[in-house]
């Protein structure tokens, strides 16, 4: 079945809240942004005449983990039902974790509380998922990886969490080979990468922005060697920091940072 991420209904939205979006954007770059305090994990920043959110989880003050059903079998599909989960108190920042098909099932490898429950996907198809090489985004305790998806299968990893998604965007520091600088391709898109093994790093562009544009803003500017596409259009944040909860529309998978407990 050929990957959903409902890329078409989320642009409409995007359409109407463009202009909103940008006011708040200026305000927090004249207002809020010099006096958050340094803990809160979400900031503002202005990259290649883009504007983007950052949200830093150091794995030694953050649990970054994966939610896909709540407690009582049913897919979460959203950042306030996120909020009622038992965890829900201690999540710091959270995005949608990748695509996901009509039934908002994942498309690709999906690993929760060390179970896998959707397997590897490796055959070829038509979207950006099968846009090769693709990769995986995994943690197991206190470390976290991006890699493309044939390597991490090949290193018979049993990661805690697991969420597979396409394209990467920065390989071993080198953009992705097919992305063009002359694209004319620009979308909302959000997406995630790691520096060292103990910090991830997520970014969400308030702009549409093309891939190479957002593969070097990880690369680049955040200092990311591996990163991974998630999704475009549907792209959503839950910031507290900021005010934040994006209710677009319906989304699969959530990747959240959790406080860790004193």
């Amino acid at each position: 079945m050929t990957p959903i991420s409902l890329t078409s209904s989320g642009a409409l939205f995007r359409t109407a809240i463009t202009g909103f979006a940008v006011l708040i954007f200026i305000g927090l770059l004249t207002g809020g942004a010099t006096a958050r305090p340094e803990s809160d994990p979400c900031r503002p920043v202005r990259y290649a005449d883009s504007n983007f959110v950052i949200c830093t989880a150091d794995l030694r003050k953050y649990e970054v983990r994966l939610f896909w059903r709540g407690p009582d079998g049913s897919v979460l599909g959203s950042f306030d039902r996120l909020k009622e989960t038992p965890e829900g108190s201690r999540v710091a920042f959270a995005m949608n974790a990748g695509m996901y098909r009509e039934d908002r099932s994942p498309v690709g490898l999906y690993v929760e509380d060390g179970k896998e429950l959707k397997a590897a996907n490796t055959r070829s198809g038509p979207g950006n998922f099968h846009l090769k090489p693709n990769g995986i985004f995994y943690v197991k305790g206190r470390r976290a990886g991006v890699l493309e998806t044939g390597v991490f299968l090949k290193r018979n990893i049993r990661p805690d969490y697991a969420t597979q998604s396409g394209p990467m965007l920065v390989i071993n520091g080198q953009i992705h080979p097919q992305f063009s600088e002359q694209s004319t391709s620009r979308k909302i898109r959000n997406g995630i990468g790691v520096k060292g093994q103990g910090t991830v790093v997520f970014a969400i562009s308030e702009d549409p922005v093309t891939f190479s544009t957002f593969a070097r803003l990880f690369r680049d500017e955040l200092g990311c060697a591996n990163a991974l596409f998630l999704d475009g259009s549907v792209s959503s944040l839950y910031a507290p920091s900021l005010g934040r909860v994006d209710t677009f529309m319906p989304i699969g998978p959530i990747v959240g940072a959790l406080r860790r407990r004193p």
